[in-house]
């Protein structure tokens, strides 16, 4: 396959274009580097089956010769990026989607966009189906995000049905590992960077609010198995194991071994506005149809990321 995915110098693409790679295909790589760092894809650079264009897809693009799929990950993804950065968040999840779209129809190649949990924004049923059409509020702060990626599946989906487009959604539930940005204000590398140097652990509110995390090669291929299916409505890929932020960092500091302490802290700002209160996803849809499920247990994804942080900090 010739392959192009967005998004290719963040955390997701890198790794995604290293399973492309590792399978035998051709990687087109783009990005704007806006939250991407080239560093991720470093170990890419000349090799003769990825070439990289740095390049915003929210404007016009080219991609000269066939293509087979079309992988639409470009986006600010964490709650920072995006409150720093909300039209261009907006921008990606529309314009972007809608030239992408357009290429993979132009080229009569297969699309997989990347969307998020966060399309169900804070959740009124716990865990959520792909059936659950969600609780956001689209004037909020997060509201950037949210609906961007809302917006983009309900293109996709008016690609599929009036252009006869193959196309696949993933909805990705939180994932971690290595290659994230350390100071991207997302709860792992939060806490992660913080145990690390012995710095008080943060814990917004009481720490009672939950989360499900998944380790970042169980989604690549959870992704990878989605694109080679016939699924064309949304796919939920997630660990369905779900804990509070206050059982996460007690983990975070025994694996790490630190002695920080860990503190609670009420934040009066955007970053906690609309925050959803629970998040899980149902993967039985995954399981039935994909025929997977995650393999890495937090115990081992959190001692690989760590490692990867531990040299960073």
């Amino acid at each position: 396959m010739r392959v192009l995915i967005t998004g290719a110098a963040g955390f997701l693409g890198s790794h995604l274009s290293d399973r492309f790679i590792a399978e035998g295909h051709e990687v087109i790589g783009m990005d704007n580097l806006i939250t991407g760092n080239m560093d991720n894809i470093a170990h890419l650079m000349g090799h003769e089956r990825f070439s990289f264009f740095e390049q915003d897809v929210s404007n016009y693009i080219y991609v000269a010769g066939p293509l087979d799929a079309v992988l639409h990950f470009a986006s600010p993804a964490s709650p920072n990026d995006y409150l720093e950065h909300p039209i261009p968040t907006l921008k990606v999840g529309s314009l972007g989607t809608h030239n992408t779209l357009g290429l993979a129809k132009a080229k009569g190649a297969r699309y997989l966009l990347a969307s998020t949990s966060e399309v169900y924004g804070d959740p009124q049923i716990n865990p959520q189906p792909e059936t659950y059409w969600g609780h956001v509020n689209p004037i909020g702060p997060r509201g950037v995000y949210d609906e961007a990626k809302r917006f983009a599946e309900a293109m996709t989906l008016a690609y599929q049905r009036y252009h006869g487009l193959e196309t696949r959604i993933v909805r990705i539930f939180n994932t971690y590992g290595p290659r994230m940005r350390l100071h991207d204000g997302r709860v792992v590398p939060n806490f992660i960077y913080q145990a690390l140097t012995n710095q008080p652990i943060t814990v917004y509110g009481d720490g009672s609010r939950t989360r499900s995390f998944q380790y970042y090669s169980d989604l690549i291929e959870g992704i990878y198995r989605l694109l080679h299916s016939d699924e064309k409505l949304p796919v939920n890929i997630g660990n369905p194991v779900e804990m509070t932020i206050l059982e996460f960092a007690e983990a975070v500091k025994e694996i790490s071994r630190s002695e920080s302490e860990i503190v609670f802290i009420h934040p009066k700002d955007d970053r906690i506005t609309d925050d959803p209160k629970v998040r899980r996803p149902d993967i039985n849809k995954a399981r039935q149809v994909l025929g997977w499920e995650p393999k890495i247990n937090l115990a081992e994804g959190l001692t690989e990321t760590i490692a990867y942080f531990r040299g960073r900090v």
